[in-house]
């Protein structure tokens, strides 16, 4: 803390030594100088900022007021759509579920559908296409997995499965 007292106590020194060698017209005209950088710097440090800003946003709010209207609209459509009740999907059959399946390039061994339930059975499938076809039939017809047995094959990424599906809140 002392040779910071100390450096600073050498640096008034010597900004005290070039002021006093310094004449009257230097020191005027340095002053003057020194007013000027200064309020070039409070006007570019900030007062241009806030003006620059200010205007930006003056721009902007037409198109931001636009944008909260929109907005709001979607807002009061959304919370009637949350009223109606949601379209169910339709009761899962051996079609669709050969279909789907077919669509993603898989083959099942076997497919029993009992009322709300499937039971599928595959051999030497992709996992990953099994568990995208999942993911899929999922979303799209509303199917959850009750249960499944993954077992691996020799060859990678090959697997046998046994997987129970069930759907609930079918239209009938």
């Amino acid at each position: 803390m002392s040779s910071l007292r100390t450096s600073l106590a050498q640096y008034q020194t010597r900004a005290s030594e070039f002021w006093n060698a310094r004449t009257e017209q230097e020191r005027k005209l340095l002053g003057i100088g020194g007013a000027v950088v200064g309020l070039a710097l409070f006007y570019v440090l900030l007062i241009d900022p806030a003006l620059s800003g200010r205007a930006k946003l003056n721009k902007e709010l037409p198109e931001l007021r636009q944008q909260a209207a929109e907005l709001q609209a979607l807002a009061v459509e959304a919370a009637a759509l949350n009223g109606q009740p949601s379209v169910p999907p339709p009761p899962m059959s051996r079609e669709s579920i050969n279909s789907s399946l077919q669509v993603r390039g898989l083959t099942a061994q076997n497919v029993m559908v009992t009322g709300e339930y499937a039971k599928l059975e595959f051999k030497g499938v992709a996992f990953a296409g099994l568990v995208t076809w999942l993911d899929a039939v999922r979303r799209e017809n509303q199917l959850t997995v009750q249960e499944t047995t993954v077992t691996a094959q020799s060859a990678a990424g090959m697997v046998d499965a046994a997987v129970t599906l069930h759907q609930s809140g079918v239209a009938r």
